[in-house]
């Protein structure tokens, strides 16, 4: 996957969406900020560097619920593992 387009986000219903978690990766020189969408069984990927990144977030925000202080979670310290889940569907 190279991009997030609308046409992938319709893709991703919000009422199937099951968990989000937000990650980093340690890229050497910088780290990389990752998400993992679980929908009905399966996962997938996006991160940071991917068009459209921007657009996954806000349309993640309309969850019920969802941590929006993920970023501030995850992201410090900088190059230690993080992880959160912004949001887990009860």
């Amino acid at each position: 996957m190279d991009a997030i387009a609308p046409a992938l986000l319709d893709r991703l219903s919000l009422t199937e969406i099951d968990r989000i978690t937000f990650f980093k990766r340690d890229e050497l020189t910088t780290d990389l900020l990752c998400c993992d969408v679980q929908r009905n069984g399966q996962n997938w990927f996006f991160h940071e560097e991917m068009p459209g990144w921007d657009l996954l977030l806000d349309h993640l925000k309309g969850l019920p619920g969802f941590r929006e202080d993920w970023f501030a979670t995850v992201s410090q310290p900088a190059f230690v593992s993080a992880e959160t889940i912004a949001f887990r569907r009860s």
